[in-house]
């Protein structure tokens, strides 16, 4: 009898703990690991155990126990210890698992290595009835956490329809409080802004490409980039100009959610973001180019005036230094690697610029046309206010017979699945319109925000190009000119087709039309200042 007491107590003698948490924010943010690891090992040491190791984990109890880092990490322990008998101790049956079929495999894997299990809450028995308590309480765990993983479904579900976003914010938004809401996400300046502008820049054509957008993102610093390069990936910028959350609206499948009205405060409009998935379709992605710089502004909208094509440009290396030239790099071309000083190039931009400043009186023509176009622009928004709102009623009740369709449906899955297409893309066109019907009429202070930077660019083009970054160069030359520039080696700069504003405007200037003398029954009178006799 003492022999045998004593076998037992030598194969009682070591102890491996295992602990675990459901996940890893709890490991870091709370005490679960360690108040399990320190209730073990006071059970080790009532016990007289000698604990070896500790097994912690971080994951769900639930699924394959083998996913488990901690627990793979303890069964190779007991394996490189083989022919040793162990107790592993653990703190509750839900920390061992909490699924029945993976606690019963589990349970298997443990006994084959020689080891038993030791739980400070439940006493094991290797009797029918223990094995029958045993399986019931693990059963018991299982269908708690089933409950639990429905009941937060259910309320993210529920929460996810009301208009709320549950994932981690994407980029532009950071978490935050709000007074009636609780937690929701808030814009995240100045990240916030910089996508704005990319997104309206790429629905307007401001941003000819995907790469353009890449670039702008590039040159701004605070935006975050991809590697310590200072570059942005180009899926992080196709990823936010195809996001529909930076319209206000919540899109969430694995939620149920097709597109629903969110609380946070959009970037963008839903039409904005409607145009900007009709250019992805219909763009295809253009790669980055990096020889485009503040260096050369007018490559690519320079032609040689030989072939017609775009020239590039080169620094190339002298005795002492590097030199700028533009140049033509076009195969059978006769001004073919002719070298051109980038100040001839870019001075001559310069002067034809300087030649489109038209004199102040007719900027204030300028000024009220543009004003009297305004009037016009909303008085016709008005009209058409109204009739987006019709279209808006048209809608509702397309809507209301579909969902009525559906209701009465034969159980035909096909069928259904066509209705309820046709009713989402019904409610996007609905969105569309009431977004246009909010804002078809322009407040009346926004017309200087207009006027202003409209006339600023008509009264000197040369000094927004002088003083602007290298984006606006470009679109500078763009809005003043119709056509590229053509550049002859020898003999410079071609006629250059201006835009149409600025055609107008030299139209008036050239004095090609004059105030006439009024006439009709009466005398003669003149509306111009002159002498005239005194008879």
């Amino acid at each position: 009898m003492d022999t045998l007491k004593k076998i037992k107590t030598e194969e009682a003698q070591a102890a491996v703990i295992y602990c675990r948490v459901s996940s890893t924010k709890q490991r870091l943010e709370g005490h679960g690991l360690d108040s399990q690891e320190h209730r073990c090992r006071q059970h080790a040491r009532a016990r007289g155990y000698s604990v070896e190791a500790v097994f912690p984990d971080d994951v769900s109890g639930g699924g394959d126990f083998m996913r488990r880092p901690g627990m793979v990490a303890l069964l190779a322990y007991l394996d490189a210890q083989k022919g040793k008998p162990y107790v592993v101790i653990f703190d509750d049956l839900k920390r061992f698992a909490r699924d029945t079929e993976f606690h019963i495999k589990l349970k298997r894997e443990i006994e084959s290595r020689g080891a038993r299990r030791e739980c400070l809450n439940f006493h094991f028995e290797n009797t029918p009835e223990g094995r029958f308590t045993e399986t019931i309480m693990s059963a018991t765990g299982e269908l708690e956490r089933a409950q639990h993983v429905r009941q937060v479904v259910q309320k993210m579900t529920a929460r996810a329809e009301k208009g709320y976003w549950l994932h981690k914010p994407p980029i532009g938004y950071r978490p935050g409080k709000h007074p009636v809401h609780g937690k929701l996400m808030v814009r995240d300046e100045p990240v916030a802004s910089i996508i704005a502008e990319a997104l309206e820049g790429f629905a307007s054509g401001r941003f000819a490409s995907q790469s353009e957008v890449k670039r702008f993102f590039e040159s701004k610093p605070d935006f975050p980039k991809s590697n310590a390069r200072g570059e942005v990936r180009i899926t992080k910028v196709k990823d936010i100009l195809q996001r529909v959350t930076y319209t206000g609206y919540i899109h969430d499948p694995g939620f149920g959610v097709t597109l629903q009205k969110g609380h946070h405060e959009p970037l963008i409009s839903f039409e904005t973001h409607e145009r900007i998935q009709a250019r992805l379709k219909g763009t295809a992605l253009a790669p980055a180019r990096k020889d485009i710089s503040a260096d050369f502004p007018l490559r690519g909208f320079v032609l040689c005036d030989d072939c017609g094509k775009p020239m590039t440009s080169c620094w190339s290396k002298g005795r002492n230094k590097h030199y700028p030239y533009y140049l033509c790099d076009t195969p059978d071309c006769s001004s073919k690697r002719k070298s051109i000083r980038r100040d001839d190039v870019e001075d001559g931009a310069r002067a034809l610029l300087r030649r489109l400043q038209p004199a102040g009186q007719f900027v204030a023509l300028a000024r009220a046309i543009i004003t009297d176009l305004w009037e016009m622009r909303r008085a016709e928004a008005e009209s058409g206010k109204r009739t987006l709102g019709a279209q808006i009623k048209e809608i509702d009740g397309q809507i209301e017979k579909l969902l009525d369709r559906i209701v009465e449906g034969n159980g035909n899955a096909t069928v259904l699945a066509a209705f309820e297409d046709r009713v989402e893309k019904l409610e996007r066109q609905k969105i569309r319109l009431s977004e246009q019907a909010a804002r078809i009429v322009p407040p009346q202070e926004r017309l200087r925000e207009v006027i202003e930077p409209a006339l600023a660019f008509l009264a000197s083009p040369w000094n927004i190009y002088e003083n602007g970054s290298l984006t606006l160069k470009r679109k500078v030359m763009k809005l003043a000119f119709a056509e590229p520039l053509r550049y002859h080696p020898t003999e410079g700069y071609r006629t250059a087709e201006v835009a149409f504003p600025f055609r107008v405007l030299g139209d008036f200037s050239a004095s090609k039309c004059g105030l006439v003398e009024p006439r009709g029954v009466e005398p003669l009178t003149s509306c111009m200042p002159c002498k005239r006799s005194p008879n």
